[in-house]
Order: C-alpha cells, then sequence, then structure tokens
C-alpha cells in the first residue's frame, strides 16, 4: 500500500525526523490560506513550495511541483495543478488527476543527497541505501554511477545502532553538526520503518540546509499489506483514487491481480505457477495483460470474478487458464469459467489447460458446455495456442 508525500511526513515527523512544515489543501483558497498560516513564522522575504499530490514520482518534472514568492502565486498555482491530468514517468501516458495540492515552506539547500530503507529480500534484512546524488533517480545513479551508492545492512539480531547512521553520514561526506542531525534522522527513519510495517521508506532528496541541519525534503513510504491488520491507522490513509480499480476489485474477492500492458489474460493458481505462465507466453511471442493469481482455495464465485476482471481490460484479445489442480480442484475452475464465459459473452480465444485433482471431470464441464474452449495437454501446448489463436483473431 501506497500513500502520498504529506501523510508520509506526517508519520516520519512522529518519530523526530525533521521534515519542511507544510499543510495539505484540496482548493486553491485552502492552498493561500495555509501559506499564509506558514508565513507567520518564516523569516526573511518567504517562499511556498506547492506540490502536486499523487502516488508517482517525477512530479517535478511534469509540472506538478512549482516554488513560488507571494500568497497570491501559492493560490494561482495550486488553480493550475488542482484538477490536472499530471503525467510522468510513472504514471503511463494517461497520467493522474490532481485533487490535493502540498503547500510547503520554501528550504535553503546546500546539498542535495538520497536516503533509503528497504527489505533486502537476499540477505532478509532492512537495509540502508543512501547516495550523493540526490534528486536523481536511483536507478539511473545504479546503472551510471553504483559506486556512489552507499549500502548498510542492518543486523536484526541488534537493530540499527549509532555507527550504522555514522557510516551513511560519514560516507555522505557530511562534518560538523550535520552528522548529528543526519544520525538523529537515520535512526527516526529506521524506527518508522521497524514500526510502521514498511516495505519501502525513500527520501529523496535528502537536504542539508544553509546552516547544517538534515531534512526530509520529499518522503514515499510503501507498506506490507499482509501487516495491515495490525497498522489500523496506517490502512485508513489509503487513497482508492489512487489506485486501479481492477486490482481494487481483486482485493476485496481475495485475488492476487496486477494489470499488465499486454493483450493475453492469465488465470492461474499460486504465484509461481502464474509468473512461469507469464514467463513462456513471452517465450512464445506473446504478451501476458496481468499477473492473476487465484489461490488454492478459489471459489467457483471467485473464478467467476477472476474472469470478468481480466475481461475488464479491453486491451485482452485472449485468454490462458493455466491451473494444476492440488487444493483447488479443476472441476471448481471449469464451473467457474464456464459461468463467467456466458455471463459476459466471451468473444475473445480462450484456451484451458486443466491437470491434477478432478482433471477428467473439470474437461468433460468444459467440453459439455458448448463454448468455444480450446484444450491444451500442457503448459507448452497451451502459451502456444493462445499466442497463435491471438494472432489469427487480430
Amino acid at each position: 500500500m501506497n500513500i502520498h508525500e504529506y501523510q508520509a511526513k506526517h508519520l516520519l515527523a512522529g518519530f523526530g525526523v525533521a521534515v519542511p512544515r507544510g499543510g495539505v489543501a484540496y482548493t486553491a483558497p485552502e492552498a493561500a490560506q495555509i501559506a499564509k498560516d506558514l508565513a507567520k513564522d518564516m523569516q526573511g522575504d518567504p517562499v511556498w513550495v506547492v506540490k502536486a499530490q499523487i502516488h508517482a514520482g517525477g512530479r517535478g518534472k511534469g509540472g506538478g511541483v512549482k516554488v513560488v514568492k507571494s500568497v497570491e502565486e501559492v493560490k494561482e498555482t495550486a488553480d493550475q495543478i488542482l484538477g490536472m491530468q499530471l503525467i510522468t514517468h510513472q504514471t503511463g501516458p494517461e497520467g493522474k488527476e490532481v485533487k490535493r495540492v502540498y503547500i510547503e515552506e520554501g528550504c535553503d539547500i546546500a546539498r542535495e543527497l538520497y536516503l533509503s530503507m528497504l527489505i533486502d529480500r537476499a540477505t532478509s534484512r532492512i537495509t540502508i541505501m543512501a547516495s550523493t546524488e540526490g534528486g536523481m533517480d536511483i536507478e539511473e545513479v545504479a546503472a551510471t554511477t553504483p559506486e556512489k551508492i552507499i549500502m548498510e545492512v542492518i543486523d536484526p539480531a541488534i537493530g540499527i545502532q549509532g555507527y550504522h547512521a555514522r557510516n551513511v553520514a560519514f560516507a555522505l561526506g557530511l562534518e560538523g553538526k550535520q552528522v548529528g542531525s543526519a544520525v538523529k534522522l537515520i535512526m527516526g527513519v529506521y524506527a518508522a520503518f521497524n514500526a510502521l510495517d514498511a516495505s519501502l521508506l525513500e527520501i529523496n532528496p535528502l537536504v542539508v540546509t544553509g546552516d547544517g541541519q538534515v531534512q526530509a525534503l520529499d518522503a514515499k513510504m510503501n507498506f506490507d499489506d499482509n501487516a495491515l491488520f495490525r497498522q489500523k491507522a496506517i490502512a485508513e490513509l489509503r487513497d482508492e483514487d489512487e489506485e486501479d480499480p481492477s486490482e481494487l476489485e481483486a482485493q476485496r474477492h481475495e485475488l492476487n491481480y496486477i494489470k499488465l500492458d499486454g493483450n493475453i489474460g492469465c488465470m492461474v493458481n499460486g504465484a509461481g505457477l502464474a509468473m512461469s505462465t507469464m514467463d513462456i507466453i513471452k517465450l512464445h511471442g506473446g504478451d501476458p495483460a496481468n499477473f492473476l493469481d487465484v489461490g488454492g482455495g478459489a471459489t467457483r464465485e471467485r473464478v467467476t470474478t477472476a474472469f470478468k476482471l481480466i475481461m475488464s481490460d479491453p486491451n485482452v484479445k485472449g485468454i490462458l487458464v493455466n491451473i494444476f489442480g492440488g487444493i483447488m480442484r479443476c472441476d471448481v475452475i471449469a464451473e467457474g469459467v464456464v459461468a463467467a464465459a456466458r455471463e459476459i459473452s466471451l468473444s475473445v480465444p480462450l484456451v484451458v489447460r486443466l491437470e491434477g485433482t478432478n482433471v477428467e471431470l473439470g474437461k468433460k464441464i468444459l467440453a459439455e458446455s458448448g463454448l468455444k474452449i480450446v484444450s491444451a495437454d500442457d503448459l507448452g501446448d497451451a502459451a502456444e495456442k493462445v499466442v497463435q489463436a491471438v494472432k489469427e483473431a487480430a
């Protein structure tokens, strides 16, 4: 689960992480009022930053982050950004509608750095990742100058220690009171990451101010969906407007579904088998339209819902059902497929490969359905047939 920048900063502040002051607005007048309130404690010439709040990076490049120098400019800029269809490299060409903006006090930036915490699957440990190349995409840094990426692995037996944070601070070239400020921030970020069951916490840029303080100028947080049952306050931060409607519907029916860009819909039981199915479709020259795992104990109703989810994607030109029946019985899958195909008046090629528990009964149900269903003997045969059927139908 993802949250907005302003929500992440509010959470981090609760763990002692230094962040600029700001407030969220849903209208231009609200934005102007927040700017006025912030100006009361500003010294010198006031500066504000108006930031679009969507679940995507690259907002600045897309025109969603503006620096302004008057309350009237704050109002005008907020009015321009609110309601815009913001397109970034992470939104896709369709972009995302901006429904809220974050008004933040300006910051005297001396240096821009990068800091994140994540679960390293290779070591099964929380790992601090940092770089002197703040403000850049970390993927670009990793590809072009990997030597500029700093890694600090935390042993879960002892947790984070002061020396971990100091190692990162020194590696970033911080000195004097900057080191103490950075250590406090890193320790706070780790505490938030652990306590809130985060799976990723990224601060880009992490900035050193003119007076030597280290602040989180941006913040991105992802959370482990499997831990939300014990993170009620985090679950309440969910913004469903930022999520794919099909994926939300899948979650309501306990289906693991992720939409992709291809044209061959996949319905499989088991995550590993689903990944293999997608791979073999690619091997035969096709492109999967989704990842969909119906699970080991799916009911006929859940299978029907899964089928409808696949067909809700207008890009789908063919469907491959690949089921290995262990706990999941092949006849249940067959009944769900037939019910869904009849309900939505299936008009694209459908290839089904069944194997395992009650496989003969499942095949009998499909054969007697009267529907145009192509049976496959094995996974390779199924992938070849669905790719060929889609090509012929094009």
